[in-house]
């Protein structure tokens, strides 16, 4: 019952998305709302883990700002600094962005990141590395 329950919601959800966003919409010309759906850690030996936004300790839900150039946690997290976008580009009908992230000051866990948001369907790829460890981050978009 819980699985039909959650396949009516997501069909549902599917068919609000469908209608709400039109071409454009994730081109960077609007804000998006990111959800992290998927969080994969690896490490260098091969050995890689499915791993929470929590364990992370990384916000569920982001605010990219194209025009602003920056990410920021949703809701705002105080104290919590805003990512900045360095670099974005279109190609192939996604929208890409670089940049990368000092972390907690004073503790090594900066890293580098781009991610690839389809500009037809707002699902989003984000791979980021640092010293000895990679994540793949899959998630979606919505405009705001």
């Amino acid at each position: 019952m819980k699985v039909i329950k959650f396949a009516m919601v997501t069909f549902l959800f599917a068919c609000l998305v469908s209608h709400v966003s039109r071409a454009g919409d994730f081109d960077g010309s609007k804000p998006l709302l990111f959800s992290v759906k998927t969080v994969l850690e690896c490490a260098p030996n091969g050995q890689s883990n499915i791993v929470t936004a929590e364990e992370m300790e990384m916000p569920q839900f982001l605010i990219i700002d194209c025009k602003k150039m920056t990410i920021s946690p949703f809701p705002p997290i105080p104290g919590r600094r805003d990512g900045v976008i360095k670099r974005l580009e279109h190609i192939d009908g996604k929208l890409i962005l670089q940049g990368a992230d000092d972390g907690i000051e004073h503790v090594r866990d900066g890293v580098g990141w781009t991610a690839a948001i389809s500009e037809e369907t707002g699902r989003a790829v984000v791979t980021a590395s640092g010293d000895d460890v990679g994540f793949v981050i899959f998630g979606a978009c919505l405009p705001r």
